[in-house]
């Protein structure tokens, strides 16, 4: 096939890994679309395919690298023109890329997102084997106000900062994302302002660590707990979730902060990994059981009914089964309302890749299977007695097949990852973005049914 050289060319994507990457394929998307290229509705159908990458695990770098072969099959077949490889596998292996995978036209870095455009003019004029990749990532990309949504529905991952200085002895995101870098708190609420003007009504803040947000911006500037403040003026009917936390940094104040902000969820994730002091430290965390059940229990305390998501990691090497028991007997006991659980990847380059005693993979995912049990019997005792209460869910979306069900959610649940409710609309008064209460009439799995009861908006 010969592929036209005259713009407009038509772009499409494959956006893999988390929802930071998500916006960073939304960036690069809304980038096309100024330079005045088109956005395709398929990858097959494109000119060129820009496969946006996650090297996070090896689960990850797998997905990605069999999504970046099968573009280039495509690419082979003549049915598209280019291939583009963005994001956090070119950044993480600029150097050994370019020779592993010779068929991409291109390697973009994590600071050259705003750059895709400018690549692919240089592909159509004959460019081959172009690398756009910073040793070390440390740009602050700012989103344009009309960047386009990749979401279903009317929600929006706002990115409030990039990178990440934890040391965690299991992680590779500092070495590909760089250091901590916080946007201007005058940025975020600009960008939150268009967004809510376009109709999101759900704005979910994340980095990869929240929590962390403003700490390099200079004493006096702002925190999370100011920043919430100041979104929260921007006024209006809207939700504010705050995704990806960490436990050193659940303060007073920012606790304060939620509470007063009536825009915000009290909804928090906050990965622990492990509960046991040994395994923590291994991992180059801080804390211990008793540090953590104090923690949930402050934030409890100081926010009455609020949703708490965590992660752990099973099978770190040293886990012995004493570790994993008590790790087992610390999620019983906290009910936490929403739990992930990771089996350990060995990442090389990370301090934990030279550890002894590995755990075997079949002896982790056991484990693992274990709390995903026990979190299990605890949901459904929660969604149990919820059943008869009433609550505002945020609407998503119709649920594909089912006439007058939509798919809605809590201000508990997040997109995407946690549960969601499916919401009887016999009255059809419902559409995508509206906040309405709604009554719990029956638990399916992890899930809620409810009916609207009253349009609040």
């Amino acid at each position: 096939m010969h592929f036209k050289t005259n713009l407009p060319l038509s772009v499409g994507f494959i956006s893999l890994g988390c929802a930071k990457n998500r916006v960073d394929s939304e960036v690069i998307a809304s980038g096309a679309l100024r330079a005045g290229f088109k956005l395709s509705s398929a990858p097959e159908k494109a000119d060129v395919i820009i496969v946006n990458t996650c090297a996070f695990i090896a689960d990850a770098k797998k997905e990605a690298v069999e999504a970046v072969l099968a573009a280039c099959a495509l690419k082979k077949k003549g049915r598209v023109g280019w291939v583009v490889v963005a994001g956090c596998l070119p950044q993480r292996y600029q150097d050994e890329l370019p020779a592993l995978l010779p068929e991409v036209d291109a390697f973009i870095g994590i600071d050259q997102i705003n750059r895709v455009s400018s690549v692919i003019r240089r592909l159509v004029k004959g460019g081959r084997g172009i690398n756009e990749i910073s040793p070390c990532p440390r740009a602050v990309i700012h989103p344009p106000a009309d960047r386009i949504l990749f979401t279903e529905a009317p929600y929006a991952y706002l990115k409030i900062a990039e990178g990440c200085d934890h040391q965690c002895s299991f992680c590779a995101i500092p070495q590909i994302r760089g250091k901590y870098r916080s946007r201007s708190a005058a940025g975020i609420v600009r960008e939150a302002e268009a967004l809510l003007d376009r109709g999101v009504r759900e704005l979910n803040l994340i980095a990869q660590d929240v929590t962390r947000y403003g700490h390099d911006l200079g004493a006096g500037k702002t925190n999370l707990a100011g920043l919430l403040r100041r979104l929260g003026r921007v006024g209006g009917r809207f939700w504010i979730r705050l995704l990806y936390g960490h436990p050193d940094h659940i303060g007073d104040e920012l606790l304060a902060a939620m509470d007063e902000t009536r825009q915000v969820c009290r909804y928090l994730d906050l990965p622990i990994q492990h509960c046991d002091k040994r395994i923590l430290r291994m991992m180059g965390r801080a804390g211990d059981e008793n540090s953590l059940r104090k923690l949930f229990l402050k934030i409890r305390q100081k926010l009455p009914g609020v949703a708490l998501r965590t992660t752990c990691l099973v099978g770190f090497p040293g886990e012995t089964d004493a570790a994993f028991q008590r790790l087992l007997r610390f999620v019983r006991e906290t009910e936490f309302d929403h739990l992930g659980v990771f089996v350990y990847s060995e990442e090389e380059g990370t301090r934990a890749a030279g550890l002894p005693d590995k755990v075997a993979h079949q002896t982790a995912a056991q484990r693992k299977d274990i709390l995903m049990r026990a979190q299990q019997k605890i949901v459904a005792v929660k969604l149990a007695k919820a059943i008869g209460q009433t609550g505002e869910v945020f609407v998503e979306k119709e649920k594909n097949g089912a006439k007058h069900v939509w798919m809605a959610r809590s201000r508990y649940q997040a997109p995407e990852i946690d549960n969601a409710v499916y919401l009887r609309d016999d009255a059809g008064r419902c559409k995508p973005g509206l906040l309405v209460n709604a009554r719990y009439v029956n638990a399916r799995g992890y899930d809620l049914v409810a009916e609207v009861e009253d349009n609040g908006n």
